[in-house]
């Protein structure tokens, strides 16, 4: 018989101590969800966007999932975003995710998210770089960095705990300050050279791979002739590229219907065309060999960011905090269970 599960709240330090330094593994985990995913394991509704009329920039978004298999939970992430957190000195992004209970729907644990969703973002953008450039045949040592924030930091840190090194690193961001903050942190990371460039242009004509990190609305790069020399683009922030580089470019995403919404640059090209023939296939078909990618078009890949990997890589801080003994339970959570009082 099942029974009503304790309820636990896991701290953004516990979080850290479970992923920090294990890279390879939550990258395996997301590939797994991914797996689950195309095998049809999970339900990824789409997501919830609350805004503001006031205030247009900020949002916070609502990812509801479910993922069979090992993981066997149901959940939801809610994040919110708030561009102007950055020139206070603090995140734009904050989260927390709620596990529920498969069997008898109850939440059993509140996990702060930022660093979970920092994580599986990383690691998706990371297993994507090395399934296509290894299928490609070759990997980049040549990367750069639209966009120098903390995800741009989780995903360098995530492309080499999947093995890829460097030997020269660009950095572009609107922020002076925050390109010689990227840079400094590069420079203490790395062996490569690493530089910062004034223009967007430059760094895409510099790089083999290219990370766009930025907190944009609407595409702010427009000529498909900077990718002339084919790079493997991770459009991680999924609004950078105009229609005419999505069209141009040899396209993969996380799911189809979810990158399909929100006016992201795979929807904007929809839209502009009418259908979604220039959209080769997903991560999924790429990691079963469904789909090639080419050495000779720029490959993009657009994660809209699905609610089941975020529901993988809890499951695992939950499992891993447990098994430490440092799981803070809060006792008479759940009251009045008596049906009858």
């Amino acid at each position: 018989m099942s029974q009503v599960p304790a309820f636990a709240v896991i701290s953004g330090a516990q979080v850290h101590e479970a992923v920090a330094g294990r890279e390879e593994r939550v990258i395996a985990m997301v590939e797994a969800a991914y797996r689950l995913h195309g095998e049809g394991q999970t339900i990824n509704p789409d997501s919830y966007f609350l805004r503001f009329p006031d205030r247009p920039a900020d949002r916070i978004i609502a990812l509801p999932a479910s993922v069979k298999g090992d993981v066997g939970v149901h959940g939801v992430k809610w994040i919110s975003s708030f561009p102007g957190n950055v020139a206070q000195g603090f995140p734009r992004a904050s989260a927390v995710l709620i596990l529920n209970d498969a069997e008898t729907g109850y939440p059993f644990a509140c996990l702060e998210s930022s660093i979970i969703s920092a994580a599986r973002t990383a690691a998706s953008a990371a297993l994507a770089a090395a399934s296509i450039a290894d299928r490609r045949g070759d990997r980049p040592r040549r990367v750069g960095f639209i966009g120098g924030g903390l995800i741009a930091r989780y995903v360098h840190t995530y492309l080499a705990g999947s093995g890829f090194t460097f030997d020269e690193l660009g950095v572009h961001d609107l922020s002076p300050e925050h390109a010689a903050g990227f840079k400094g942190y590069l420079e203490r990371t790395q062996k490569g050279e690493v530089t910062v460039h004034d223009t967007a242009e430059s760094l895409v004509r510099a790089a083999d791979l290219i990370v766009f990190a930025t907190v944009a609305g609407e595409p702010h790069v427009h000529d498909p002739s900077w990718f002339a020399h084919n790079p493997l683009v991770l459009h991680v922030s999924l609004r950078d590229l105009s229609p005419e580089i999505i069209l141009d470019s040899w396209n993969v995403v996380d799911d189809v219907e979810h990158c399909m919404k929100a006016n992201t640059s795979p929807h904007l090209a929809e839209q502009r065309v009418g259908d979604r023939d220039f959209v080769a296939g997903t991560l999924y078909d790429v990691l079963t060999d469904r789909i090639v990618p080419p050495a000779d078009r720029p490959v993009v890949f657009s994660p809209f960011g699905l609610g089941v990997l975020d529901l993988a890589v809890a499951r695992h801080v939950y499992d891993e905090v447990a098994a430490s003994g440092a799981l803070h339970t809060v006792p008479d959570f759940f009251h009045d269970l008596s049906r009858h009082g």
